[in-house]
């Protein structure tokens, strides 16, 4: 029986070692090697301080940034366990809001927030991420529609010339992956940082 068992307990430790150290610390230090900012979470920094990632949404509620796509992440409520509030781009409990297309809870939030964006944005057409969630809750980021939507209300209140916003929403645009993989987009923290880089506009320009 030793005889038998000696060579399974050998190929376990073997492959233990391969599959469960040696590939995945090779492939640590491949990634770390090609792709440093991947492989370290996409982190952006401002002034030596990492401010956040390029992988995980922020709640800007500021009417002088651009604004992400909603989160409907949730969590226990401090004051009372039994409870929950809104947590949204919480990363340690990503999560959708699983309510069905019929839901009446579901109905109302999304034409609040609609009605919401129309106020802000001006009537016509509300690009549909800039209402509903993503499955994850993390989206960070949003489509060049939704964006271009939003810069008549940041320009507003930056006091800064819209076609100066509508340039920096192109610039900022991300195309499909060799052309076709994916859809154009716009990282809304990147946005936003590149927007604070921008001086402001002398007065009445």
């Amino acid at each position: 029986m030793l005889s038998h068992l000696r060579p399974a307990l050998v190929l376990v430790a073997i492959f233990t070692i391969l599959t469960g150290l040696a590939f995945p610390l090779a492939m640590t230090g491949i990634g770390g090697a090609l792709f440093p900012f991947q492989a370290g979470g996409s982190l952006i920094e401002k002034d030596g301080k990492v401010i956040g990632s390029a992988l995980i949404g922020q709640n800007f509620t500021s009417d002088r940034y651009f604004w992400s796509r909603p989160s409907a992440i949730s969590g226990p409520d401090p004051n009372d366990a039994s409870k929950t509030v809104a947590t949204p781009y919480d990363a340690s409990n990503s999560a959708a809001s699983n309510l069905a297309p019929t839901s009446k809870a579901l109905i109302d939030r999304v034409a609040g927030a609609v009605k919401t964006y129309r106020e802000k944005a001006g009537e016509g057409a509300v690009p549909g991420d800039a209402v509903t969630t993503s499955a994850s809750g993390l989206d960070p980021d949003i489509s060049p529609e939704n964006a271009q939507r939003q810069v008549a209300r940041v320009a507003a209140a930056r006091k800064l010339p819209e076609e100066r916003l509508r340039a920096l929403v192109a610039a900022n645009t991300a195309q499909p992956f060799l052309g076709f993989i994916g859809q154009p987009r716009v990282n809304v923290l990147k946005l936003n940082l590149a927007l604070d880089s921008l001086a402001a506009a002398p007065p009445n320009s």
